[in-house]
Parts: structure tokens; sequence; C-alpha cells
């Protein structure tokens, strides 16, 4: 994406379509149905190029022009199904109230407040309605407010001004939205703010058609709503690969020397102190921050280590590759020393050859190209690009990078090591399974919607889904933690455990961060959950795997942990395992295991 959009024609997108629709039409489908009282047509062909983009089919239904309360009530015309994955909503005020849009002025208080009240009732019908059709993500489009009120700059000076009633409404829905588990807002003023009044309504196609917006403000909102869909798919980034040299500052360290590079309080300085800035901000959501810089190493590090402008500091980078090897080999070799799949990856330089030779070579890695002749666009490049946007924020994400950086000192000791057994003793790895407390929700959630390789469904989560699981009595909700001498590891593992029948309970959702995998943690963890299961009175737990593009490594997981085939369908295994069958053998070289019921099942 460029400067926050997908970068390519609308005409070009709708070719791309064409030409790839087979291969698009064999990738998992993702059904979106859009209620509207406006035309937003025109969205359709950026929502099924930017999920194409991460490997998935989006499928779009739209309802009728202004039958939003009828369809979401489940009228005949209803678009929503048993099938549907999202559902967006989009109600222009216009539409909805003329009253309150055009004839605002005339309108005595108490008729304002019984407008409010009519329009208040619809919202709460509509979302309501739709609720009891179905459980799918709910994404709403907020009320824009107007840019030329009826009461002209008389308007700002009032709490009962007509942009004030607007944003009564706006937080009336977000209010009934937060009490939703499964529905996310979508800012609209924000998508306009991006890009003026005049770049973002399109008043010819308005009065003759009810479509408001231009094509580049649906794709701006497009875009908006798929940072939410990323995000919910655990199609977001977790790693930014950083080059220095006109990138993190003004010219070439080793040329201009310390005292020479741009970075300060005066132009162009200002504006890498910015962008340095927003690296940092990343850093505390979670993001791990890596350089990939063509450059002499000693000259890199005393820029951060003395420099008094630099605001990205030494410890905060989990990983260095700073040489004069090619950009792509150094990006590999970072992927494989953080265990970070390439698609976790986004790579930012000012050189167009080293982002081109990246995107061929590496093209799970996204690129960013910052312009040289625009510095300042350096900071809202990365903010605006929405690869490492989250739905969720826990205590693990402030010190992602302190974890990274110390699995990196495993993986040195572990060079010292001819034997891995002797290796994975030496790390004396304490391993805490529990039911999963309140105060972990956050992190739970995100485990489901980041974990893509050691995830046996790879079926994602919200933090209000994980709440409600854990107020059922007939759900297991486990959770495991880890440490080992080198420090505690956090909370890295989840399981989900589910009734399938009278006797039977299916395990839902398994699954391990990557920074644990190859440590026999797994097996300890199918252990438990087993044991826990059998103790609570269930004769038969069943596990699922379903496959998905990077968890091929889990396909013979619960064989190998003494389960048997039950069924295959549709690519889909379920095994199960009978109370009298052998539980899954503990690792020797775990130091210790404290299982759900509070026993050390393995200690020295």
């Amino acid at each position: 994406m460029v400067n926050g959009s997908i970068g390519i024609t609308y005409a070009e997108i709708q070719h791309q379509l064409k030409v790839q629709s087979q291969k698009i039409d064999k990738f998992a489908k993702i059904q979106v149905v859009i209620l509207r009282n406006v035309t937003v047509e025109p969205m359709e062909p950026y929502l099924r190029y930017l999920g194409a983009d991460i490997g998935y089919n989006i499928i779009l239904s739209f309802g009728q022009y202004d039958n939003v309360v009828q369809e979401s009530m489940g009228g005949e015309t209803v678009p929503i199904t048993g099938e549907t994955d999202y559902v967006m909503v989009f109600l222009s005020m216009e539409t909805l109230s003329a009253r309150l849009v055009r004839r605002f002025v005339e309108m005595k208080m108490e008729d304002i407040e019984k407008e409010i009240d009519g329009i208040q009732s619809q919202l709460s019908t509509i979302l309501f309605g739709i609720r009891k059709q179905t459980d799918a993500v709910i994404l709403w489009h907020s009320f824009e407010s107007l840019p030329y009120p009826s009461l002209g700059i008389l308007d700002n000076q009032r709490a009962d001004g007509q942009n004030a009633c607007i944003l009564r409404l706006n937080n009336f829905m977000k209010g009934l939205l937060s009490n939703d588990g499964n529905a996310n807002w979508v800012d609209l003023n924000i998508c306009r703010a991006r890009l003026g009044e005049d770049r973002y309504y399109d008043r010819r196609m308005w009065y003759i058609g009810k479509c408001p917006y231009t094509l580049e403000a649906m794709e701006t909102i497009a875009l908006e709503n798929f940072k939410i869909i990323r995000a919910l798919k655990g199609k977001n980034r977790k790693c930014l690969v950083l080059d220095c040299d006109n990138t993190l500052w003004g010219g070439v360290v080793a040329e201009d020397g310390l005292s020479g590079i741009k970075l300060g309080t005066t132009y162009p300085g200002t504006a890498f102190v910015d962008f340095q800035n927003e690296i940092v901000n990343l850093i505390q959501r979670g993001v791990i921050i890596c350089l990939c810089s063509k450059n002499n190493e000693e000259d890199v590090w005393e820029a951060f280590e003395e420099h008094p402008e630099m605001v990205l500091k030494r410890e905060q980078i989990a990983c260095a590759q700073i040489n004069w090897d090619d950009k792509a080999t150094n990006l590999q070799r970072i992927s494989e020393q953080l265990n970070i799949s390439l698609d976790g990856m986004v790579f930012m330089d000012d050189s167009e050859f080293e982002i081109e030779l990246v995107s061929k070579m590496l093209a799970d890695v996204k690129t960013i190209l910052l312009p040289k002749d625009r510095v300042y666009d350096y900071t809202m490049l990365l903010s605006s690009c929405g690869y490492f946007d989250s739905l969720s924020f826990s205590e693990e994400d402030k010190i992602r990078t302190d974890m990274y950086k110390t699995e990196r000192k495993r993986q040195e000791v572990k060079s010292h090591y001819a034997d891995l057994t002797d290796y994975l003793k030496s790390l004396e790895i304490k391993v805490e399974i529990r039911y999963a407390q309140p105060e972990y929700i956050a992190r739970l959630a995100q485990l489901t919607q980041r974990t893509n390789q050691f995830n046996l469904t790879t079926i994602r989560y919200t933090e209000d889904d994980i709440a409600g699981m854990l107020e059922k009595t007939s759900v297991m909700v486990i959770q495991l933690k880890l440490k080992d001498r080198f420090g505690d590891m956090g909370l890295v593992g989840l399981a989900i455990l589910m009734p399938c029948s009278n006797d039977t309970i299916g395990i839902n959702t398994l699954l391990l961060s990557c920074r644990v995998l190859g440590r026999g943690v797994e097996k300890a963890f199918l252990h438990c959950c087993i044991e826990e299961a059998y103790a609570k009175g269930w004769k038969v737990v069943e596990g699922r795997f379903v496959p998905s593009r990077k968890n091929g490594q889990t396909k013979e997981f619960y064989r190998k942990g003494g389960f048997r085939t039950k069924r295959e369908t549709n690519g889909e295994t379920v095994f199960e395992h009978c109370r009298k069958d052998k539980l899954p053998g503990i690792p020797e070289h775990l130091l210790r295991v404290v299982s759900v019921s509070g026993k050390d099942l393995a200690a020295i």
C-alpha cells in the first residue's frame, strides 16, 4: 500500500481480480453482507482485492437500498444467512433523517429530542435484529459530522447544535456496540479527515444515485474495514525491519559522521525524530523492531548510543543484521533467528533497488518504499499502512522485544550443544498449566488471533468470546505459562475444550506461541488437558486438525499423542482418545510441570 491506499487504480484492481479469478475461487470464503441506505457497491472490488491479498475469497451480498430495518429483522429479502461471516452497516443521516440534516433550524428542542429518540430506537432495532439472525462480526459505520452545519459557525458554540446531535447518536451507537462481543465501530469521520471533503464526497453521484462517496473514499473505507478483518483473521504483521541511513536519520553515518547526520530539532532532522517516535509507539504495542542495513556495524551502534537526538534505543532492537550482504538474505536470517515467518514481517527502506529485490525474492514480506524527497511523509507511511493493527492489547505486548532478545540468547546457547536433549535440559524449563484467569482474557484472545503455526484449528476469538467461555461451567479454558533459566516467557499456550455429546468433550482450540516451539511443551500440555477432562468425568476426548497454510507441522500431533483417527471430512481430521488409552508422555527434559489440578507431574 502507498500513502494509506492500495497503490493501483480501480481499473487495475478489476483487471487483477479477473485475471486471478480461478485462483481466488479456490481461497477460503469470507461471506460479507452489506445493509445500507446509501449506494456503496463500488467498494466491492477493493474489498475483494484486499481479501485475495491475504488468501481469502470475499463474497459480498448487498441488501436492498434503504431496507435496513426490514432486512435486519429477517424480512423476505434479507441476505443474512447461517454462512454470513461479517455484516457491514452503512446508514446515512441524510437518508435516515432528512429533517435533522436539512430542516434543523426550524425544529424546536422537543422536536429534536423526539427525532433523536426515534433514531436511537431504530438503531437499537437494527442491531437487535441482526443479532437475532447471526453471530457474525458486525462492522458498523459512524454517522459523519456535517462540514457546514445549518447554523454555520454558531453550531460549534452550542451544546445542542446539529453536530452535537450527531455526536450524541454516534456515542449512543458506540455504547450499544460495546456490549456486543463481536461488533466493531468504523469511524467514517477519520476516513474523511484523511482525504479531505472534496476528495471524499461525490455530490453529483449523490443526487444521481444516492452514492455519496468518491472511488478514493470507497478505497479508504474499504481499507479501514479490512484492518479489522485482517486482525480478526490473524493476518496482521508482528515485525518491522528497518534500514538505517536515510531511514532512521538523514545522511550516511559512515560518510557524514555522527555530527553530520540529520536528526534533531531542525528540518529534516525533525521528521526523522517523529518517525522514530512512531516506531517506539509500535514497540509499546508489541511490534518487534529489527535492523537490516548495509553499513559498518560500529558506526550504526555509535549513532544509537552517542547521538543525543536518537529516540530509538539499541536495547529496543530485537535483532540486527548490519553487514554488506544482500538484504533478502539478511531478512531470512532475522526470520530464522527470531523464529518469525516472513509473512509476519514488514521491511522499510529508502532504496528502490533494495525494495524491489526483497519484493521479488521474498514475496511474503511486505515492503514500504520511503521516498527520499518526502521525508516528512515517513511517519504517515508507517502509521497509515495498518499492517500492525490489532484488536487486542496485553501486558506481554509491552515486553515482547525483551522476550525475543532473550530467545536469541537461547539460540546462541543452543549452538554450543551437539545433543538437543542436553540443550533442552540446560534450559531448566518450567511449565504451569492452569484454568484461564480473567486477567489474561486480552492475551488469550490475542493468541487465537495471532498464532498460526502451532494451532490445530486456527479459530479466532475476541476478548468477549473468551470472557463468555470463562463463564460457562461446561467449557474448559486452559492456559499455559512457561519460564526457563533465561526468563519468564509469559502466557504462551491456550486450550479450549467443549462438550460434543454426553460422554465426549472436544478440543476446540489448542495452540502454542511460535516462541516456545521445539521444546516438547506441547506434549505436556496435551497430557494435562486430557487428564483434566477425564478427572471431570468425560469418557472420550476428541481432537480436530483443520489444515491451514501454516499449521502443517501439527497434522500428526494427535496421532503421535495416542489418539486414533475417527473420521476425515473435507480435509478436516477428527481424532479420539478414550479413558483406557495411554496418556501422552511428559518429556523428561522439562524441569517442572504443574498440571491443571496443581499437581507436579515432573520435578527434579
